[in-house]
């Protein structure tokens, strides 16, 4: 489930040239028994089963020799503080991150012991935590130099300021969706500020627009996101309804 998806597209790649250093571990490599066993029933008994912790400190012990100190471990796990951009940013600083993926009725509580912050991706519940740290490793890479080719894209994504994303438009300028006869054919166009070529027109169309589109379905974002002078006008126009097109 991990080494799959590590080997394709942005993160792939970044990692065959070296811009990014990553490595997956297998509990069962760090077991002392002949079955190789990862879990066992709860104590006090209940349905699922738990992760010991045993083989985990041996990883962990493993990892530590092998990176040195310190090490920032993070468990995946619905209990975890929510993941968001600004922690992506902030972790994508740290020079080694460690990953713990959650499974079954989740970890045995003294592995906390061995844990710097616990994240979720959400409030929802997975069948293991392979999925969640994928998710946040493919979050954090994006803000390591050289993994991704256009750094500004980086810089404008949504939630990166805490605004959504303005709408995106490519060629052909007018896409025609047919119907059941010709009276139902719909012609769909471009805006025409992005064909004017008007590039202050343009800039100012895309951040009102983000506006709009945050207000109309993210409005709590609004609350913390970062706005320029010209952004706040523009909302108070927005939240007034007085925007003339």
């Amino acid at each position: 489930m991990i080494r799959e998806p590590l080997a394709a597209g942005i993160l792939g790649r970044a990692i065959t040239c070296g811009t990014l250093d990553v490595e997956v571990h297998d509990l069962r490599d760090f077991t002392t028994d002949r079955h190789r066993v990862v879990d066992d029933v709860p104590y006090g008994g209940g349905p699922g089963m738990v992760l010991k912790p045993d083989p985990i400190f041996r990883a962990l012990d493993t990892i530590k020799a092998a990176r040195g100190t310190p090490l920032t471990v993070i468990l995946t796990s619905p209990q975890g503080r929510r993941f968001m951009q600004a922690e992506a940013r902030r972790l994508s600083r740290l020079e080694h991150i460690v990953l713990l993926c959650g499974r079954y009725e989740g970890f045995d509580d003294r592995v906390r012991r061995r844990v710097t912050e616990e994240l979720s991706i959400g409030d929802y519940v997975l069948t293991g935590g392979e999925l969640p740290a994928l998710v946040i490793l493919d979050a954090i890479a994006r803000f390591v130099p050289g993994v991704v080719g256009d750094e500004q894209s980086v810089a404008d994504d949504s939630f990166s300021r805490g605004l959504l994303d303005f709408p995106q438009f490519t060629r052909p300028a007018e896409v025609v969706v047919d119907g059941t006869d010709t009276a139902d054919s719909l012609t769909m166009r471009v805006p025409d500020i992005l064909l004017s070529g008007n590039h202050a027109a343009i800039r100012r169309w895309r951040k009102r627009e983000a506006l709009s589109r945050t207000l109309e379905r993210r409005p709590e974002l609004l609350a913390s996101a970062t706005l320029d002078d010209e952004e706040r006008e523009l909302l108070r126009e927005l939240q007034d309804g007085r925007f003339a097109e």
